[in-house]
């Protein structure tokens, strides 16, 4: 059974920090492109961070570029999003997501909210 969990969302101050975590299950997770992406109330899914399948490239979205850092350990099956200098406007669901050759896996999303 595939699984990937989210944890780590929170509420936090702007200027503050949260690491997310995205625990994966039931498929060979160092084979797959991994990303993390968020959803706001009323807006479309926007593309946050990507890693290749072994780590050695990452890329960031412009509006989170040089405050987010995707990261990845194949031996726990994880991935991570390391968010400092957080803004309101980051505030969002965020959702992990597989990329495979042929098939794609979600999670269930985490919620981050960003307020003083």
């Amino acid at each position: 059974q595939v699984q990937l969990v989210e944890s780590g969302g929170a509420l936090v101050h702007p200027g503050g920090s949260l690491r997310l975590s995205c625990a994966a299950s039931g498929f060979t997770f160092s084979s797959f492109v991994m990303r993390w992406y968020r959803q706001a109330p009323g807006k479309e899914r926007q593309l946050v961070a990507t890693i290749t399948s072994t780590g050695d490239s990452t890329n960031c979205a412009d509006s989170v570029k040089g405050r987010f850092t995707i990261s990845r350990d194949n031996a726990k099956n994880t991935v991570y999003l390391q968010m400092n200098s957080l803004k309101p406007e980051d505030t969002a669901v965020y959702y992990c997501n597989a990329l495979g050759r042929t098939r794609g896996y979600w999670g269930q999303g985490t919620q981050v909210t960003v307020s003083s």
